[in-house]
């Protein structure tokens, strides 16, 4: 099923599919910025958009996100509509990073990375309910990038945490879910969007 994608960079670095969270589509501020930076870093950015936000364009209604196995579904249409770039990296902010870590762990074939920008760990004050069993299945190296401040799960999360081995976490001073820094903290927005999209081309042009 060919899904309608917004497409930026010449991919001489490689290929990025990125999926939106779960309240902004992939025309945010957040999927915009993301998409041209790391298109000017040398990756091709693959944005789409799942069922469930693609009718809230249509219909001007909110609508919660659609079920797991839909998104899941979606994110495999993706994988088949883009296997002709060669091997491709997956993964997208927030529930699109979820979601792409799980069909991550069903190891596809052609899969060589993911990409999770703010990984909701647990909902927000919800830490005893982590989302991590299904992430020793998934066999490709991966990298979370995520905010110190993340009420989805930040530093002090992190600090306690045993990923899997081919798992990498950058972290953004004193970020956000979205990677803001407080004015006080020193540290700007900019400063932290820029440092994640150079964590994330030199990863995914590592590989």
């Amino acid at each position: 099923m060919a899904i309608d994608t917004l497409v930026d960079g010449s991919g001489e670095k490689g290929t990025f599919i990125l999926a939106h969270g779960a309240g902004a589509g992939m025309d945010s501020d957040f999927m915009v910025a993301f998409a041209a930076g790391l298109a000017a870093r040398g990756i091709r950015v693959v944005r789409f958009e799942f069922p469930y936000m693609a009718r809230i364009r249509a219909e001007g209604k909110r609508r919660p996100p659609d079920r797991a196995p839909v998104l899941m579904a979606h994110w495999r249409d993706m994988m088949a509509d883009w296997a002709h770039a060669g091997p491709l990296v997956i993964g997208g902010k927030s529930m699109g990073g979820r979601m792409a870590s799980l069909v991550a762990a069903e190891r596809p074939e052609g899969l060589k990375g993911l990409v999770c920008l703010g990984y909701p760990f647990h909902a927000p004050g919800k830490p005893e309910k982590l989302r991590t069993e299904h992430l020793p299945d998934i066999a490709v190296p991966a990298l979370i990038v995520q905010g110190e401040r993340d009420p989805f799960g930040g530093a002090a999360l992190l600090d306690s945490l045993s990923l899997p081995a081919g798992f990498t976490v950058a972290r953004m001073p004193d970020g956000d879910h979205d990677l803001k820094p407080r004015k006080a903290s020193g540290h700007t927005l900019e400063g932290n969007w820029a440092r994640a999209m150079d964590a994330v081309a030199g990863f995914i042009a590592g590989l």
